[in-house]
């Protein structure tokens, strides 16, 4: 049986004699789209249950076969069907005389700079900007690097591409052209959209130079034709002829009329780059009927969605899952009314968030456990300044969240009223996995509680073995959370990689076929679900995944480090923070601040500025075990000031005494 050290901040749920509950409003539950009977046609037919919801959208030919497993872990769902995303999206909405409702509210970090976008509207763009991609030589299978803000255009070109059979890859506008150089060429993409600029706290902030800069060098050069470029600060900026080419003038000339083709559903729709434990990002593959049957699912359910009455706002980036899933594809293929805001929460002050949701009398609000934890240092007495009495549903995503922070949120922001769903899902799963539905749970502070309905999910030991709800006078025993029935959602693969594919998911569990998560879990007496954090070398900072080796190559990457550790460890407000521990090269002897501050410009040059260490540790050497892997356990240890672990297998216990003297 493994033993976990939890990496995120709910040391409190472990120690708790017991848990609280929060069963819905009767009201809530009276009116909610989802019950009891739910779970139970999931159960009685989960593949008839899965072809229900996939019959939600539109189908330009209907699927005749639910599931094809026979080539696992490699899924095919609804392989014969053929459907449009991009038409589930907009135009089924239009056709159905929803054209005059709005889509999208997007507010831009400077206040005042909003609009309001219809679904007639956002047809007439996506289709301007579908004639102008196809101009530029674009092809169902090539690729688009979308490096953009979140402004319209970002969605509008997603849903481009999408409506072309053309697979995107979003990559975060905080990332670096390092990063956005790999993401491109792993990609080979012909087509970067990306703006001059963006803004934050109140500045322009530069955006192209960077894709410039990123392809200046290597196989990106080759791939990339054109560079599609949104003006939004109005920066001058360096221009390549024939290259570069402005959005206005393009897809502004552009015809706001696209007919657009129907693709099987197994046609992919994206690809997401997320960190991996080698340092190379994992491009991950995902289709389109099966990801966006639960895209849509997931989003009417878990948030109780009413599409002619709600306004939702999910605060994640597109340049994350979270972002793609629900404040892209979930969403508006329900028809929804929602919120996008460019900027920080902070912008110009603390209110901007509640400002907002008064504003556009936002609903469903759906953010991640580190803004709330920010709103909670803020104090109170900022979100009571605004009217917040149009909120009914309160979400949370990105890690888990610790009960305290979960009751401030329902009792602050959700006036002691209103249920919380805590969703835990993956980029490799598509969409939310584990979570209360609103309707029918009791809520625990803490707790993601029971996979939906059509999901199957368990806590298993070493040997694949069920571990049983935790008896509560015993010391509560984690698990690995596996997934051992296949899902509509879940990732076709690895881009170009079907080998790393199955080692980095499927091989724990190979035996059994069932895919690893990497997060520990644990039940308790009602047998609900408590997730704990990774237990491998990805870091969870701010509901952003970080690779270790990532973080540690660009340490070493300077010339003044022989060597480098990197791990995450506790931190109260985002989750996880990440501290490295470094061996200087024997021709550098500095160990003052100087060489700390180069070394974490370099990771925020490398990598972005999520991802520079908070704390840089220079040490005489690193803790291995006789075979030379290092032991970041007893590192995280250090980091979190615990009592070391186990030191039996390393080569020199000893080390531990120098590290603490060093620091």
């Amino acid at each position: 049986m493994i033993r976990l050290h939890t990496v995120s901040p709910i040391s409190d749920i472990a120690a708790a004699p017991s848990q609280s509950s929060y069963p819905p409003p009767a009201d809530f539950a009276a009116q909610a789209n989802s019950g009891p009977e739910l779970y139970q046609a999931a159960e009685a037919d989960r593949l008839g249950f899965w072809a229900q919801q996939a019959n939600e959208l539109s189908w330009a030919k209907p699927f005749t076969e639910v599931l094809d497993y026979s080539q696992a872990p490699f899924a095919r769902w609804f392989a014969d069907g053929r459907l449009n995303v991009a038409y589930n999206c907009v135009d089924r909405h239009v056709e159905a005389g929803n054209g005059d409702r709005v889509a999208i509210h997007w507010e831009g970090e400077p206040v005042g700079d909003c609009r309001s976008i219809t679904y007639a509207e956002l047809l007439a763009d996506v289709s301007r900007a579908a004639n102008a991609l196809t101009a530029l030589g674009l092809t169902a299978g090539d690729r688009v690097a979308i490096y953009l803000p979140m402004i319209p255009e970002a969605v509008i070109a997603m849903l481009a591409c999408a409506r072309l059979g053309v697979l995107h890859t979003v990559v975060f506008a905080g990332f670096s052209a390092h990063a956005l150089r790999s993401r491109i060429d792993d990609a080979q993409a012909k087509v970067v959209i990306t703006s001059d600029g963006q803004y934050r706290r109140g500045a322009a902030a530069a955006l192209k130079p960077a894709v410039d800069e990123a392809l200046s060098t290597g196989g990106t050069q080759e791939s990339v034709q054109h560079v599609l470029v949104v003006r939004r600060t109005g920066s001058d900026v360096a221009w390549t002829p024939d290259r570069d080419l402005w959005w206005h003038d393009v897809v502004g000339a552009a015809e706001p009329e696209h007919a657009c083709e129907a693709f099987e559903a197994e046609q992919p729709l994206f690809l997401l780059y997320t960190s991996g434990t080698t340092g190379k990002p994992k491009g991950i593959v995902h289709t389109s009927g099966g990801y966006l049957t639960q895209a849509a699912y997931t989003h009417r359910c878990v948030f109780d969605l009413k599409p002619a009455t709600d306004v939702f706002w999910c605060t994640a980036d597109i340049g994350w899952v979270t972002g793609h899933t629900y404040a892209v594809y979930g969403p508006l293929a329900n028809g929804t009314t929602e919120v996008i805001y460019e900027g920080t929460p902070e912008y110009p002050d603390q209110h901007r968030h509640f400002q907002i949701i008064e504003k556009y009398g936002v609903t469903i609000y759906y953010t991640a456990p580190t803004l709330i934890r920010t709103f909670m240092k803020w104090g109170r007495e900022v979100p009571d300044a605004q009217d917040l009495s149009s909120l009914r549903l309160l979400g949370s995503v990105g890690e888990p969240i610790n009960p305290e922070a979960w009751r401030w949120y329902r009792r602050v922001i959700g006036a002691d009223a209103v249920p919380v769903v805590d969703t835990w899902w993956q980029t490799e799963t598509g969409a939310a996995m584990i979570c209360p539905l609103p309707g029918v749970a009791a809520a625990k502070p803490g707790s993601a509680m029971a996979p939906l309905p059509g999901i199957s999910a368990r806590i298993v030991d070493d040997h694949g073995d069920l571990i049983a709800p935790n008896d509560p006078c015993a010391e509560p025993v984690t698990g690995y959370l596996v997934i051992d029935e296949p899902w509509p959602a879940m990732a076709r693969g690895i881009w170009g990689d079907d080998q790393r594919f199955i080692d980095t998911y499927w091989s724990r569990f190979a035996e059994q076929g069932w895919y690893f998560a990497g997060d520990g879990a644990r039940y308790d007496a009602d047998g609900d679900i408590w997730v704990l954090g990774r237990i491998d070398d990805v870091m969870n900072v701010s509901g952003h995944r970080i690779s270790t080796a990532e973080v540690e190559s660009a340490l070493v990457g300077h010339d003044a480090v022989a060597e480098a550790a990197v791990v995450g460890a506790i931190d109260e407000q985002t989750g996880q923070r990440i501290c490295a521990f470094v061996v200087l090269a024997a021709s550098h002897s500095e160990v003052g601040g100087t060489i700390i501050d180069e070394l974490r410009q370099r990771v925020t040059v490398e990598i972005s500025p999520i991802a520079k260490p908070r704390n840089v540790h220079v040490v005489p050497e690193l803790p291995k075990t006789r075979s030379g892997k290092i032991m970041r356990r007893l590192l995280r240890d250090i980091a979190d000031g615990r009592e070391l672990g186990d030191t039996s297998t390393l080569v020199d216990p000893s080390v531990f005494d120098a590290i603490r003297a060093a620091d």
